[in-house]
C-alpha cells in the first residue's frame, strides 16, 4: 500500500518522458489535452504504471481517469489504500 503523496510523485515519474518541452505537469493536468497522449502512448504508461505498482488496471475504469489526480487516485484504489 502506498500512500497518495507517493503514487503521485512516481506517477510523474512515469510520465515525464511523455511530457511536452517546456511544460509542466500538476495534479490538474488532462492526459489527453494537455499532454496530447494517443492511445499508443496510453498504453505504454498503463503498461509501465501495472509495473511500478505490482497492479492491473481494468481498462473499464480509463473513462473516468482524466488528469493525473484521477490517475493517482484510481492507482491507490487500486492497491486497496481508499475505498
Amino acid at each position: 500500500m502506498q500512500e497518495y503523496e507517493n503514487i503521485l510523485q512516481l506517477l510523474n515519474e512515469i510520465l515525464k518522458p511523455y511530457i511536452p518541452q517546456g511544460h509542466s505537469v500538476s495534479e490538474d493536468t488532462d492526459l489527453i489535452s494537455d499532454l496530447g497522449l494517443d492511445s499508443l502512448k496510453v498504453m505504454k504508461i498503463l503498461e509501465s504504471v501495472e509495473d511500478q505498482f505490482d497492479i492491473s488496471i481494468p481498462l473499464n475504469v480509463l473513462p473516468d481517469v482524466r488528469t493525473v489526480k484521477d490517475f493517482a487516485l484510481q492507482i491507490q484504489k487500486l492497491n486497496g489504500d481508499i475505498g
